[in-house]
C-alpha cells in the first residue's frame, strides 16, 4: 500500500491561512498536488509561494481565488485544479465561519442565512464538482471541517452550530450514496485550536480559554497540526475502510462541555 500522497490531487478551500494552510502544508509535504481556494488572491498566492519554496519533494501548490458559495465559480476552480493535478482524488471543505456571536433573537435572518450559506452551501459546492472527478479516478476521499459545536450546545454561536451539524449530516449521507463508487466522506470536529485568529481573539490569560482547558481531559489546547494530521490520514489510503464518520480532535473536550464565551458577548 502506498504511504505517501504522490500522484494525489487535492482541493482545499479556505487554504490560505489558519487550519487550511496547515492542512495544505501537510499534504504538499507528503507529495500531493494541492489547490488552495479562498476569496483573497494575495493571501493565497503568498501561501502557495511559501509552501512551494519549503517543499523539497514532488508536491506543489496552486492558488485559485474563488468564493465557495458561488456555484459556477467553484465549478470553474475545480476544473482548473483537475487540469493541474491530472484529476482530483481528494477534497477538504475547510472554508467556514461563525458570523456574529450574539443571542439568537438579536441576529438577523440575513446573518443566519450567510452563515449557513458559507458553511453548508460552500461544502456542497465543493462536493458537487469534485465527486464526479473522484469517481473518474476510481475513488477518493472528501473531508469536511466541522466543529465540536456540531455536537455540543455552544451558546451565542448563532447558526454556526446548526451549520456544522448540517455539514456532518450532509457528508454522512454522501458516504452512503457514494460508497459503492469508492468515494469516502468524513468530517473532522476540531475543538479549541490555536490558529493565528484564535490567538488574537483569545489570548493565554483569557477566561474563555481557561473555561475550555478546565473542561478538557488532555492538558492545553489544540494545534493546527493536530487537525492537519487527522485530515491527512483520512485522505490517504491508510483510511480506506473509514467513511461516514465525524471525528473529534479536541483533547476529549466533547466528553464535557465547550468553552464559555459569555465574557465576549454584550448581554
Amino acid at each position: 500500500m502506498e504511504t505517501t500522497l504522490e500522484n494525489h490531487s487535492i482541493v482545499v478551500t479556505g487554504g490560505g491561512s489558519g487550519i487550511g494552510r496547515a492542512i495544505a502544508r501537510r499534504l504538499v509535504n507528503d507529495g500531493a498536488t494541492v489547490t488552495i481556494c479562498g476569496r483573497r488572491a494575495d493571501i493565497l498566492e503568498a501561501t502557495a509561494a511559501e509552501l512551494n519554496s519549503a517543499c523539497s519533494g514532488p508536491g506543489r501548490v496552486l492558488a485559485i481565488a474563488v468564493d465557495v458559495t458561488d456555484e459556477r465559480a467553484m465549478g470553474e476552480a475545480v476544473a482548473r485544479a483537475a487540469e493541474a493535478g491530472n484529476g482530483v482524488t481528494g477534497a477538504v471543505a475547510n472554508a467556514g465561519g461563525s458570523g456574529q456571536m450574539r443571542l439568537l433573537h438579536e441576529i438577523s435572518a440575513a446573518d443566519i442565512a450567510s452563515v449557513l450559506n458559507l458553511n453548508v452551501v460552500g461544502t456542497f459546492n465543493l462536493l458537487k464538482f469534485t465527486v464526479p472527478l473522484m469517481i473518474e479516478r476510481r475513488g477518493g476521499s472528501f473531508v469536511g471541517i466541522s466543529s465540536g459545536a456540531a455536537a455540543q450546545t455552544s451558546r451565542y454561536f448563532g447558526a454556526y452550530t446548526a451549520a456544522k451539524a448540517a455539514v456532518d449530516v450532509l457528508l454522512r449521507n454522501a458516504a452512503d450514496e457514494y460508497g459503492g463508487r469508492l468515494v469516502r466522506f468524513n468530517s473532522v470536529r476540531p475543538g479549541f485550536t490555536m490558529s493565528e485568529k484564535m490567538a488574537s481573539l483569545v489570548p493565554a490569560d483569557d477566561p474563555v480559554r481557561e473555561s475550555y482547558v478546565v473542561n478538557t481531559p488532555l492538558p492545553g489546547v489544540g494545534e493546527m497540526t493536530d487537525v492537519a494530521n487527522l485530515v491527512r490520514f483520512l485522505l490517504g489510503p491508510e483510511a480506506r475502510w473509514i467513511t461516514g464518520e465525524a471525528i473529534a480532535v479536541d483533547g476529549g473536550n466533547n466528553m464535557r462541555t465547550g468553552p464559555d464565551i459569555s465574557s465576549m458577548i454584550p448581554i
